[in-house]
């Protein structure tokens, strides 16, 4: 809970790759509450009453999976509505003066996402959500040990990280209002 609450103010991208990962971890644990709290709670540091903050948390983002029918796989719809936000940003970057810097790093990566499309083998889905599969998927074979996949898309996702990374400073930026997006 606090770790996605300090990803979230900080670094949007890691925030919801931190809940793809909790999402994967609710469900290996099959929602068993007794699971979730000896596994993810029991052994913190936290006092009682902190402890059953953060079960509660869990336990709510496992209750979400159940509603959204995603008990076996998919995304939560509100990581899916943060990179629909930051797809809109993304476009917006490739249009506006003030996404030269974006440009230039996002030119190559938009050569390779054919490849990337037929790799992680998702049609119909925005680039940016495109990318963020690709950086699970990766962290997810990189976890596991699994080189078979991961040589396939490596390559690719030293051309995603710093496009997502300067996304999600520009994120941040703007939803901080650091910056204007339109120069007003």
């Amino acid at each position: 809970m606090y770790i996605a609450q300090q990803k979230r103010h900080e670094n949007i991208a890691e925030y919801i790759l931190y809940l793809w990962q909790l999402e994967d971890l609710l469900r290996a644990l099959k929602f068993s509450p007794e699971a979730i709290y000896t596994s993810l709670v029991q052994n913190s540091d936290y006092d009682e009453q902190t402890k059953q903050q953060i079960f509660m948390w869990y336990m709510s983002l496992a209750g979400l999976l159940r509603e959204e029918g995603k008990e076996e796989r998919g995304h939560l719809s509100h990581t899916l509505h943060l990179i629909g936000d930051m797809e809109n940003l993304h476009l917006q970057l490739l249009e506006l003066p003030i996404g030269a810097t974006y440009r230039t790093l996002w030119a190559p990566l938009k050569e390779e996402l054919p490849r990337l499309r037929i790799v992680i083998a998702r049609d119909g889905i925005s680039d940016i959500e495109l990318c963020f599969r690709a950086l699970y998927a990766t962290m997810l074979y990189r976890i596991k040990g699994d080189q078979s996949k991961a040589g396939a898309i490596e390559d690719v996702v030293n051309l995603i990280s710093p496009v997502i990374a300067l996304l999600a400073q520009t994120y941040r930026q703007v939803e901080q209002g650091e910056i204007d997006l339109y120069g007003k």
